[in-house]
């Protein structure tokens, strides 16, 4: 008797083999950015078993569990039950979104996650921030240690509630025992993402703080993904700050950018992004510039001793991000449209916006005699 063809034979132990006995891992925000794509990572992975998927609409991943809610809304720890762990990435970061709204979503929602996850009975708890919780500082060490102190301020976008994550990060395990949290830094990240240091290289000069010292490291996606999964897969835990290894001088920049800069004063660069964002020309707050002055790269030591590695260096990530902004036109953190970019031209809407700036601070002084 002939036996079975190779492919019967291999359907067959298939359809026996058992299920994976890995975690059941839950994303929320699993419908776009980096949550899509780590959930998508995730139902492909032989090392997890079941990929629940939870946002306000449903994605593009067929194999995961889809759950449509806010995550603010505590019927959530219903669907947290049975999970393992829980990758928290429902963030709103977005430069135009009302600060007052951004804040209270994304610490209601981090507040609500973490308890839900604890009722859920769930173990772990993966979260999101960002290297910027360091703080740019002129006197940080180059690399900064993982265990630094976070000295960042929220005079940046989104900063004050990254802090604020961080801080119920902290405070969870102690509030509900049995619960452990792991906490994921990514550099300035690049891969389809729109912040006030990617819109940076948006613009026709890079502007340059006179006497400031940059230093640049970014974050590929693919990377972002691939050590949340070291830490859903308790291959690594505790804080974890992840990027591409080493960084650029501002120098290497312009070089590779091609992007000539225009230096200024600290004095006229910060009082006229200050100003020109409380008259709400620009999204960008003043505190944003500090991170185009001063060195925030960290060394990434956890996830290398755990043998993770970027797949990608700083070179080839400022160059997809290059080629992604490829087109845009933005001044001072303020996107323009084809037309505005035309007729101002890239140095003339430069100019333009400074020297609204001044209008409105010789107007002050005028009220002021008056």
């Amino acid at each position: 008797m002939s036996s079975p063809d190779p492919q019967v034979r291999a359907a067959r132990n298939k359809s026996t083999s058992p299920p994976p006995r890995g975690p059941v891992v839950a994303v929320t925000g699993a419908a776009s950015g980096v949550g899509a794509l780590l959930t998508e990572r995730l139902a492909a992975s032989e090392e997890v078993k079941q990929v629940v998927a939870i946002d306000e609409r449903r994605g593009e991943c067929a194999e995961a569990e889809w759950h449509i809610l806010d995550v603010r809304d505590p019927a959530i720890a219903d669907r947290l039950r049975g999970a393992d762990v829980v990758v928290h990435l429902a963030l709103d970061l977005d430069l135009e979104t009302d600060a007052a709204a951004r804040t209270a979503y994304n610490v209601r929602g981090t507040q609500t996650v973490l308890t839900a996850a604890a009722a859920a009975g769930v173990h772990r708890v993966v979260l999101c921030t960002s290297t910027m919780v360091y703080g740019a500082l002129p006197d940080n060490e180059l690399p900064l240690s993982e265990d630094a102190e976070l000295r960042a301020t929220a005079e940046a976008t989104g900063v004050g509630d990254l802090l604020e994550v961080e801080r119920l990060a902290r405070r969870a395990p102690r509030a509900h025992p049995g619960l452990n949290v792991t906490v994921v830094r990514p550099a300035v990240l690049v891969g389809g993402t729109d912040t006030a240091l990617t819109r940076y290289f948006e613009s026709p000069r890079l502007l340059v703080v006179a006497g400031s010292r940059p230093a640049w490291q970014f974050c590929h996606v693919d990377d972002l993904c691939s050590a949340l999964e070291y830490a859903v897969l308790e291959k690594v835990d505790g804080e974890l700050a992840v990027g591409c290894d080493g960084w650029l001088e501002q120098e290497e920049v312009e070089e590779l950018s091609r992007i000539r800069r225009m230096e200024l004063p600290s004095a006229v660069a910060l009082g006229a992004a200050a100003r020109l964002h409380r008259i709400g020309l620009t999204p960008s707050p003043a505190g944003d510039l500090a991170y185009t002055m001063y060195p925030w790269v960290v060394s990434g030591s956890r996830l290398h001793d755990a043998g993770w590695r970027p797949a990608y260096t700083n070179e080839e990530v400022l160059a997809q991000l290059l080629d992604e902004v490829s087109g845009r036109h933005t001044v001072a953190g303020r996107r323009l449209g084809r037309k505005d970019a035309t007729a101002a031209g890239a140095a003339g809407a430069t100019v333009a916006l400074l020297g609204a700036a001044a209008v409105v601070r010789r107007a002050r002084k005028v009220r002021r005699r008056i």
